[in-house]
């Protein structure tokens, strides 16, 4: 049986949680209230934060779940992403519209990563 490491673990929630290799983000959220742009930044800062905390990087992202308050928003967020998102290490991805915990939040994304 493998050992389970938690990262950041609050009474709610873990920001980040490894088995097996695998590296499990909470989703990342950015100061309310800011725009897409500046919150997607911050998110994506976060993302980088944590796996070097856990020994991996972008590169070795297997997944990531994007929410938007408002899919209007989907061009906005996808400049950061664009020049965020190492080419030819690009993951598997999906982006959807949904209520996020507060209206101020208006990205959230959820990432899925390797070890190194």
């Amino acid at each position: 049986m493998s050992d389970i490491t938690r990262i950041e673990t609050g009474p709610r929630m873990s920001q980040a949680v490894i088995h097996n290799g695998l590296v499990y983000l909470a989703g990342q959220v950015g100061k309310p209230g800011e725009s897409v742009t500046a919150q997607t930044t911050e998110v994506l800062a976060q993302i980088d934060r944590l796996l070097a905390e856990v020994g991996s990087d972008k590169t070795r992202i297997l997944s990531a779940q994007i929410w938007l308050a408002d899919m209007a928003d989907f061009a906005e967020m996808n400049a950061v992403w664009d020049g965020w998102a190492p080419q030819g290490h690009t993951p598997a991805r999906a982006t959807g519209e949904s209520k996020l915990a507060t209206p101020d939040y208006k990205v959230e994304i959820i990432v899925v990563a390797a070890q190194k």
